[in-house]
């Protein structure tokens, strides 16, 4: 195998992405970043824009043979107050062997190791036995809708495995749960307290509804041998003006991790079936939802996931343990391309997502560099066109 990137090199490739603070947006910074580092080299650089200053970024790489896409995201979640942090959030700092910063985990380190790995293959210069793309997307930390405009313009389709880098600690996710995220609205008749007779409670209906909504959804009862069972949080509830007053309006929301037996189309018709019924006794509800994501079913036959675990587990020699994730990933969205395969594995350990002192190991980090590249090799001699 030909040399790979210095590691300094590397390293300064995840601290400069850690740097750019694309907290669910200005990702064009970092896609302008990444396109930066390909443009004196034989790959294919596309932008897809969703919205001003955000942009999803495609490369790809080989002119034949089997495609496989590595996937990850290049927003970040909010760092809360700063000054909480040992380092600051958006510095990508080097302490004590690990890497400090925002995104550190999540998952600028499995981006980054993706990165690197696309860079090593090209200035190997030599004859790129398979092809590659980057599918580097906006808005997954609040609803994977950069994901979801790739795969509906096609970016996908072509692809014979994709593998996304979300932290992992080198074992592969092959199935996790999915979201629905929704919002029941109340409209009512507000009065005075003293008076209640000539207003209409907007809060009543909707205790009504959280009441049913939890028994409908826990009798959905059957469990999936791996991800367990279906999930059901009233998570807000927020009404009214003042004590004295019968609130006119009221709303609250709801979190729900669906399982594949219970298809999000199917719980998504329970809770409307709840909603149609307390209209026709007098109530004014409606219900929404944001960005719902179906469950990514169970990779663990693919030959993707076979691949990736030997490679794991004999030239990596760490993890390659087939496990499942709770949270949705950009997963859920490329699942609507088809028979897709798709495993989840990057090199950060995971446990410090979306807290203070966010890091990630360097050994960690840089072996998952290693490991890209050879997963993409390995993938190219064992798939046939």
């Amino acid at each position: 195998m030909e040399a790979n990137m210095e590691d300094a090199a590397a390293l300064k490739i995840l601290t400069d992405l850690i740097a750019i603070p694309s907290v669910n947006d200005r990702e064009s910074e970092v896609a302008d970043y990444l396109a930066g580092l390909f443009k004196d080299l034989p790959a294919h650089i596309e932008r897809v824009t969703f919205a001003p200053g955000r942009d999803n970024l495609v490369i790809t790489i080989g002119d034949h043979g089997p495609l496989l896409g590595f996937s990850g995201h290049e927003d970040v979640v909010a760092a809360g107050n700063e000054a909480d942090w040992t380092f600051p959030p958006f510095a990508g700092t080097i302490d004590q062997g690990n890497v400090y910063g925002r995104g550190a985990s999540d998952m600028k380190s499995g981006l980054a190791a993706q990165v690197v790995a696309i860079l090593d293959l090209l200035k190997s210069k030599q004859p790129l036995p398979g092809r590659l793309r980057l599918l580097a997307s906006v808005g997954e930390e609040t609803g994977e809708y950069g994901a979801a405009q790739l795969t509906q313009q096609g970016y996908a389709n072509d692809l014979d495995g994709l593998v996304i880098g979300e932290p992992s600690a080198f074992d592969i996710k092959v199935t996790h749960k999915g979201v629905i995220d929704y919002k029941v609205t109340s409209l009512g008749k507000g009065s005075h307290s003293s008076r209640p007779d000539q207003g209409v409670n907007a809060i009543t209906p909707l205790l009504k509804f959280a009441e049913q909504a939890e028994s409908v959804m826990a009798a959905n009862n059957k469990r999936d041998d791996v991800l367990g069972g279906l999930t059901h949080v009233i998570s807000q509830i927020g009404g009214g003006e003042q004590i004295n007053s019968v609130p006119a309006n009221a709303w609250l929301t709801g979190n729900i991790r669906t399982i594949p037996a219970y298809p999000n189309d199917e719980v998504m018709a329970q809770l409307e079936d709840i909603i149609e019924s307390l209209n026709k006794a007098g109530a004014k509800l409606s219900i929404s939802y944001s960005y719902p994501e179906p469950p990514l079913p169970s990779q663990a036959g693919t030959k993707l996931a076979e691949i990736t675990q030997a490679v794991l587990k004999n030239t990596i020699h760490r993890g390659g343990e087939l496990t499942a994730g709770t949270g949705a990933t950009d997963a859920s969205e490329y699942t609507k391309a088809g028979q897709l395969p798709i495993v989840i594995v990057g090199p950060a350990a995971g446990t410090t997502d979306h807290q203070v002192n966010e890091n990630v190991a360097i050994d960690d980090y840089l072996t998952g560099c290693h490991f890209y590249r050879a997963l993409a090799e390995a993938f190219w001699a064992q798939t046939e066109e």
